[in-house]
């Protein structure tokens, strides 16, 4: 063998060496960089996982208060419905009792300065009032005032149906204080 057959030789010899060695590197990056790998695909999956129970028991808490919310809102429509079915109920009572004339509408009379009566011009206590003159309606114009009292009474019903309804669904938003929306 000549020198440049042992020098060709040694070269391809040294080139497969480094050829090798070049592999068996790329190997062991690749046992590396797969190990890297799999350790951050592991804890994605951790995080993953943790994201989606997050994220069912966000959900299954807002279906919890939105069912509480339907239950609270179908109770005050309940109520609601209640005292307006009973408001109806006690107009219509009143309406048939003016019809039979079992009841009676009067009114107090003012002071006047020409007769001798004695009704006081200042509003005192609630109460019956004796010796003062009073006039009846005619039945008719009672009905009329009774119907639109009533009409009156079933909208404050309603006015504090949608102010309990607001202020269940969206609290804080309505600016009527409670006791104010709930006198009558």
């Amino acid at each position: 063998m000549t020198p440049v057959q042992k020098l060709a030789g040694l070269a391809v010899l040294i080139l497969l060496l480094m050829a090798a060695a070049a592999g068996v590197a790329w190997q062991m990056q690749d046992w590396r960089m797969g190990k890297k790998l799999a350790e951050q695909a592991g804890l994605h999956k951790d995080d993953l996982a943790a994201i989606s129970n997050a994220a069912a028991a966000q959900v299954s808490a807002e279906q919890r208060k939105r069912l509480a919310i339907e239950q609270q809102l179908a109770t005050q429509d309940q109520q609601h419905t209640k005292e307006l079915s009973d408001e109806k109920r006690k107009q219509a009572v009143i309406r048939d009792r003016l019809a039979t004339s079992d009841l009676r509408l009067s009114v107090l009379l003012a002071e006047d300065p020409a007769s001798d009566c004695n009704v006081p011009t200042s509003p005192g206590a609630v109460g019956v009032v004796h010796a003062a003159r009073r006039a009846q309606l005619d039945p008719a114009h009672a009905q009329r005032i009774i119907a639109i009292t009533g009409d009156g009474d079933q909208g404050l019903i309603a006015l504090r149906a949608c102010q309990a309804y607001v202020r269940t669904v969206a609290p804080g938003t309505l600016s009527v204080p409670a006791e104010a929306a709930d006198s009558p």
